[in-house]
This record gives C-alpha cells, sequence and structure tokens, in this order.
C-alpha cells in the first residue's frame, strides 16, 4: 500500500462517524419510488437529493441537478480532470416501499442503529453505498489530495423502477472511462450482470358464445349454415407456454458464463391477463365473463439472457422459436403471435467488463488488504451498471452487506460499510491517479 493510500485510510479510521451520520441521516429522508406507491411524506427523493447537494457543495464537487421526472431530480457531481483516467461513482435514491410497516421491528425511516447496523428502507439498497461513495471522495480532499482523472459521483432516481434516472444522466453527457456502482454485493466484486428485456406476447382467438365449445373442439361436419368456431385464446397461451418452458430449459442448458449461475438466463412468466376484446392499453376489455370465448391472451415476460450473449441474436433466437410454433398451428399460422420487446421501454443491457481489468484488480487488491479476498462473480439481479455498459463504460458493482434487501428491517452493517468506504477510496486513487 502507498502511502497515499495510507492517509485517506487513516483519515476514514479517524472521521469513521461521517459515514455512519451521513447513511443514517439519508435513510431518515423516505424517498420510496413514486411509481410503486405514493405516500404522503414517503416519496421525498427530491429532499434526499438536497442532502446530497449540499455534501457536494461542501467537498468541492460542482454539481448538476435536473429533474428527471417531475419532481425527482438527479444531482451529479464533478471534480475536473484528465479524461483518459475518468471515473465516475454511481448510487441510486430511489427505494422500493416499505410494505406492512407491523411486521418491521424497527422504524423503516429511523436510521436507528443498534448491533452494529443501520436499519431502515434503503440503508442496504443503497444509501450506505451511495455515502460510502462520498465519503471516500471527501477523505481525499481532506487529506489534501487531489486527482488526476475527472471523478464523478452520480445520484440517481428511478432505479428501482428501471434505471431510467441513469439512462437521462447518460443522454445528457455525464459518462466516464469506468464505473463502481456502489450496489450491496456480500463482500464480492462484481464485474458482470446478465441482460434483461420485458417482452409482451399477444396471442388473438376468435370470440365466441361458450355454449358453442364443441363446435370448436369436436369434429363438426361443414354444412351449410355452420357457425364459425371460436378460437379460445387462453388455450393458445397454455400451449404456448408449455412450449415457452422447454425452450428455456434448452437455452439454460446449452448457455455459459463463468461467473454467474448456471441457468441465470430465464424466460419468466411475469403476468398474464387473457379475455374477450381488445383495449387501446392493449389487454383484454372484459375479464369477468366466462360465458365468452376469448380472444385475446396477454403474456408479459421477464427475459434474462447471459453477459456474454448477443442482445440482437438472442431477440433472433427468440423470434424463430415463436415463428416455428405457430407454424405448427393451423389458426396461429395466420394469425401468428405479436412479441413486443419494448414492454414498459425496460430494457437492461449485458455488462462483461473482464476480470483482469485494472478496476477489478484494484478492488480485488484492496479488499484483499483489509483481510479477506473477494470472490468475483456476476450479479444475479440487474443494476444501473448494465446502462454504463450499454454505452461503452467498464463498470463494476461493489458495496456493502446487509439484510432485509427489498424486505423488513433492512439494514447494512457497519463494518462492511467502514470497510467499502476504504476501498472504493483506494481504487479512486488507483484509477485517477494524483497529481
Amino acid at each position: 500500500m502507498n502511502s497515499t493510500t495510507k492517509a485517506v485510510w487513516k483519515l476514514l479510521d479517524d472521521e469513521q462517524d461521517y459515514v455512519v451520520d451521513l447513511t443514517q441521516r439519508m435513510v431518515r429522508v423516505p424517498s420510496v419510488n413514486p411509481k410503486f406507491v405514493v405516500i404522503d411524506g414517503q416519496n421525498n427523493e427530491a429532499a434526499l437529493q438536497d442532502v446530497v447537494e449540499k455534501e457536494f457543495a461542501d467537498n468541492g464537487f460542482k454539481s448538476d441537478r435536473w429533474d428527471v421526472f417531475e419532481g425527482r431530480p438527479n444531482v451529479v457531481g464533478d471534480w475536473a480532470g484528465n479524461e483518459e483516467r475518468s471515473l465516475l461513482l454511481c448510487g441510486h435514491v430511489d427505494t422500493v416501499p416499505i410494505g406492512d410497516e407491523s411486521q418491521w421491528t424497527a422504524d423503516p425511516f429511523g436510521g436507528e442503529l443498534k448491533h452494529d447496523r443501520i436499519y431502515g428502507r434503503g440503508a442496504v439498497d443503497m444509501k450506505a453505498g451511495l455515502a460510502a461513495c462520498i465519503a471516500a471522495a471527501r477523505a481525499i480532499r481532506r487529506a489534501g489530495i487531489r486527482l488526476d482523472g475527472r471523478l464523478s459521483i452520480h445520484s440517481v432516481v428511478d432505479e428501482e423502477a428501471g434505471g431510467f434516472g441513469t439512462i437521462d444522466a447518460i443522454r445528457k453527457g455525464h459518462l466516464a472511462k469506468a464505473a463502481i456502482v456502489a450496489e450491496p454485493t456480500w463482500g464480492k466484486v462484481q464485474p458482470c450482470e446478465g441482460g434483461l428485456f420485458w417482452v409482451r406476447m399477444t396471442v388473438k382467438g376468435k370470440q365466441g358464445h361458450a355454449g358453442w365449445r364443441f363446435n370448436e373442439i369436436w369434429p363438426q361436419r361443414h354444412v351449410p349454415g355452420r357457425i364459425v368456431p371460436g378460437v379460445n385464446a387462453i388455450e393458445l397461451a397454455s400451449r404456448f407456454l408449455w412450449a415457452l418452458r422447454d425452450y428455456e430449459s434448452i437455452r439454460c442448458r446449452t448457455t455459459y458464463h463463468p461467473l454467474v449461475p448456471p441457468g441465470l438466463n430465464t424466460i419468466s412468466p411475469g403476468a398474464l391477463r387473457a379475455g374477450a376484446g381488445m383495449g387501446p392499453d392493449g389487454l383484454p376489455i372484459i375479464m369477468t365473463n366466462p360465458a365468452i370465448i376469448p380472444d385475446l391472451a396477454v403474456i408479459d415476460l421477464d427475459f434474462k439472457f447471459l453477459p456474454n450473449e448477443d442482445p440482437e441474436a438472442v431477440k433472433r433466437e427468440f423470434e424463430s422459436f415463436v415463428h416455428h410454433f405457430c407454424a405448427q398451428d393451423r389458426w396461429l399460422r395466420d394469425n401468428p403471435i405479436e412479441i413486443n420487446w419494448s414492454l414498459g421501454d425496460l430494457y437492461f443491457p449485458p455488462m462483461d467488463t473482464p476480470v483482469d481489468h485494472p478496476l477489478v484488480r484494484s478492488l480485488v487488491q484492496h479488499k484483499t488488504a483489509l483481510g479477506n479476498e473477494p470472490e468475483v462473480r456476476g450479479v444475479e439481479f440487474v443494476t444501473d451498471a448494465a446502462h454504463y455498459a450499454g454505452v461503452g463504460v467498464a463498470p463494476v458493482i461493489f458495496g456493502p452487506s446487509g439484510d432485509g434487501f427489498h424486505g423488513y428491517n433492512e439494514n447494512v452493517e457497519v463494518a462492511s460499510l467502514l470497510e467499502t468506504t476504504k476501498v472504493i477510496a483506494a481504487s479512486i486513487l488507483d484509477w485517477c491517479g494524483t497529481r
């Protein structure tokens, strides 16, 4: 370890209370994403960004603040420097809802410190990670060190609903050569994650009266005046889902990435709505009358693919599967299942930063120096790191440990928070260099 890193780590040891206090203050500002639930006093992303912006101002960052959605601002702080050695640190301020408050044994917005953990919604996901980024930069500045490379901190909204805060920051040109996204990693260094599409499948049948179902499923003579048979969209969808399960199994068995669990590239049917008539939203109008043979079934899929898979190739392969499935059915041959790849405009590109990338090596080195060699592996879920990867940034995910992730009694371990801050600070120094 060089003398510069030693000086910053000593300062962090001497001022441990800062990152703990900042995490507590951030947890005490409720910032539930309003796309999930709107509750008076709980949707305060702007107030939390006020806290972040003040920290930026106190530590010499030049801030850019703008609304991504009305009343929901991003804040980006910059220290000027060399673009070739530029680094961005990213954390999101929005959280999922608290759910049934009676299931919490701690105040979900109390930021209570007990048993060496900080409790509250967003504690580990991911206000502690953002606090660690700010505290790491603060320690570098307080140690009198000036970086060669530009350092940015992105404090973004809306990660929990698709990452549209980060997407908007990217649109505005807030980029760097590499990135650390401080999501919780439980001590691991995570340089890759799979991609994700949300896909809508629309299956169209033909309406009819359920009393004439026999006319649809049992062989009938085609005599003059015979009522045209209905086609039950639910049954078509059911057959498709069975075929999809087989297709999913084949994909999971025949593709591989060394850093993620086998079979990560699942295709999960997440929502199915069926009935009669299509409304302007593309969903069935009538879903309460079983006397009507349904002519519409809409299936929404959570479609994952591996970090080393080409998104366009994934789409082509799936479209070929759907085409051949439809070709085997007389009705679907002429009325094929429709595929919408942009459901909710949600898409996470794959991320596959090499394990020998200098930023990966730096994080591993400094985590090891603190007593534990970290596992290097991929992330099972998706994060804002994907959006940076999609525009050529080299991201790595590294953050603290805790519990209650998207559950009750969410908390972050203080020891992990302090260690994470040190490792991020040392990697900033490695990547950006000093002058």
